[in-house]
């Protein structure tokens, strides 16, 4: 029989019992010139398949908007060139440390905790958005080996993911049954598959009759299986996540995973007789601000607001920079007694910087004036809008406030605040509110003009605050007194996207090191890999030759940027410094 199909005890290939090992490398972290050679190191460590979820946000950054959804398509013929099979993922919920977990935050505004359910103006979007993106997975799905040569007609994809960890969110059995009806409408052939956490009470939510069933987890393979065999007692056992690593967030430790207490864990899902999915088997980084972010709290996820660092190297065994680590080695020797033919070597790593450069940021203009030229019109409302009401994925608000007076100082506080807000009274700065702490530390009198310039710092990706809105979600008080008619203006991240507006934006005078955005060039001999370093500044944003590296952030433990070689060219390289808080003098690339 040709094609992929599951079988009573194993994955079935054209016919042949067949055991999937797979490794997660999301294309959207990965520079395209660059996906040849991290799908080429993948091979080389004894996988035979790619697994990548499709964050929806990104590629519907607005209702009916579409923006390069074929990036995936291209993606998949990649995976085929570099002979590996593929599982997609498409969600559209995806968690994977992204920004709202992949929902677009126009969509978590409008439906709020209808969302992930079987509401019907929720499941409305889906449709669409399914409609529009499963032609790229469709056209590529394997089909079978009817000519005998191995050419796998149709495509790689053997695979579709149906919503993603679901039993650690819902329990919503008519949703993930429409979502499975909706994926075989649009032509989805091949064998559907759930995955969550090998416990009861996420496979009794997540999991649905006649779709495989896979588990999640980061140890203890013969624990994990037998739960799934109570819930399931045939079909091909999957750890569909094998957390051989984790990712970081912003002001915690950096956290690793010993190489050989991976590869023990890999060895005994492997013995287990499973099929396995490294997570991750190539990290990447997330560019251009989409990091996601977790609360802590415990099981409910319901505490302070912890946001992932622009890395997603996530201690993976292909790091950030592509290169091969101790831990991709531990797992190729794993890897090597389950590969029918030897494993190749892995591809030599992508060119790195020639020698490190310098460039001293000496044009600057104030935020204000950016605000002025790239943001949106200054609006008024009673009451603080979030910024979902705002229109604001990622990027930054201004809250501007008139105190009336005269009146005593008083505190002033901010309820509902979300991340992190930069206080200015009367043009001042004077102080920086968080969830926290989110009265200032000196009373303020009246009549004073208070701003907040409050910026997303990710939104949730997992747990039951997935989908909460940003900015200021309560109201700003002087003492116990609400303050009315609050002006808001936004500034989007993808205004910048415009480079001719950024070149345009007017040059002040001596910074002294104050928020605004830095321009300068910086002359490059031997283009490559680069790190890119900003000592004394404090956080915002990096654009080389108008790609977004992502955000900086002096709280740690990140400390550098990684540049992807094919973001700089030999000669003069533009480079672009949004300072939210306080600015140094240069950039440093080495």
């Amino acid at each position: 029989m040709n094609g992929f199909r599951v079988g009573e005890d194993d994955f079935e290939l054209d016919g042949r019992p067949v055991r999937l090992l797979s490794g997660a490398l999301h294309y959207f972290r990965v520079h395209e010139a660059q996906w040849g050679h991290r799908l080429a190191m993948l091979r080389a460590m004894g996988l035979n398949c790619v697994e990548t979820y499709v964050p929806w946000n990104l590629h519907e950054p607005r209702p009916g908007t579409f923006h390069d959804v074929e990036a995936l398509g291209r993606f998949l013929d990649a995976a085929r060139e570099a002979g590996l099979w593929a599982i997609v993922r498409p969600g559209p919920y995806i968690c994977a440390e992204w920004e709202n977990g992949g929902l677009p935050h126009w969509l978590t505004g409008a439906v709020g905790a209808r969302a992930r359910t079987r509401d019907e103006e929720y499941l409305g979007h889906v449709t669409r958005w399914f409609r529009r993106l499963l032609p790229q997975v469709v056209a590529r799905q394997h089909r079978g080996d009817a000519a005998g040569d191995g050419s796998g007609a149709g495509g790689p994809v053997i695979m579709v993911q149906v919503e993603n960890e679901y039993g650690s969110y819902g329990s919503d059995q008519v949703y993930l049954r429409r979502l499975a009806d909706l994926l075989r409408a649009e032509g989805v052939t091949v064998p559907l598959c759930t995955s969550d956490g090998p416990e009861d009470h996420m496979l009794t939510g997540g999991s649905i009759p006649d779709v495989l069933a896979t588990v999640n987890f980061g140890s203890g393979a013969r624990a994990g299986f037998d739960t799934l065999r109570r819930h399931r007692a045939k079909g091909p056992l999957m750890c569909m996540e094998f957390w051989c690593g984790w990712f970081d967030h912003w002001g915690a430790e950096h956290v690793v995973r010993d190489a050989a207490d991976a590869a023990g864990a890999l060895r005994e899902i492997l013995e287990c007789g499973a099929s396995v999915n490294l997570y991750m088997a190539h990290g990447g980084t997330n560019f251009a601000g989409w990091a996601g972010a977790n609360r802590g709290g415990g099981a409910l996820h319901d505490g302070v607001l912890q946001p992932d660092v622009t890395s997603y190297d996530y201690d993976a065994p292909v790091d950030e920079f592509g290169r091969a680590t101790e831990k991709f080695w531990a797992f190729r020797e794993v890897l090597a007694r389950y590969a029918a033919d030897p494993l190749p070597e892995p591809p030599p790593p992508p060119p790195s910087l020639g020698a490190p450069v310098s460039a001293p940021l000496t044009d600057w203009c104030p935020l204000d004036a950016v605000l002025d030229a790239l943001g949106s019109p200054e609006s008024e409302h009673a009451v603080p809008p979030t910024f979902e009401e705002l229109d604001v994925d990622r990027g930054l608000v201004r809250y501007a406030v008139t105190l009336p007076g005269p009146r005593e100082p008083y505190p002033l506080s901010v309820r509902g605040l979300r991340d992190r807000a930069v206080v200015y009274v009367d043009g001042v700065r004077a102080d920086v509110l968080t969830e926290g702490t989110p009265t200032l530390a000196s009373p303020v009198a009246g009549h004073a003009r208070v701003e907040l310039w409050v910026e997303s710092l990710g939104r949730v990706n997992y747990g039951p605050r997935t989908g909460e809105p940003k900015g200021v979600t309560g109201g700003i008080l002087h003492e116990r007194q609400y303050v009315h008619g609050v002006r808001a203006r936004a500034l989007r991240l993808d205004a910048f996207d415009v480079p001719s507006a950024v070149r345009a934006l007017p040059v002040s005078g001596p910074s002294q090191g104050r928020p605004g955005l830095y321009r300068g060039v910086v002359e490059v001999g031997s283009p490559g890999d680069a790190s890119l370093e900003l000592p004394g500044w404090t956080r915002g944003f990096v654009w080389l030759n108008g790609f977004n590296l992502g955000r900086y952030w002096s709280a740690g433990p990140q400390t550098s940027l990684y540049v992807p070689g094919p973001v700089l060219r030999e000669g003069p390289n533009e480079v672009w410094v949004l300072e939210l808080e306080g600015a140094g003098e240069r950039v440093d690339l080495s």
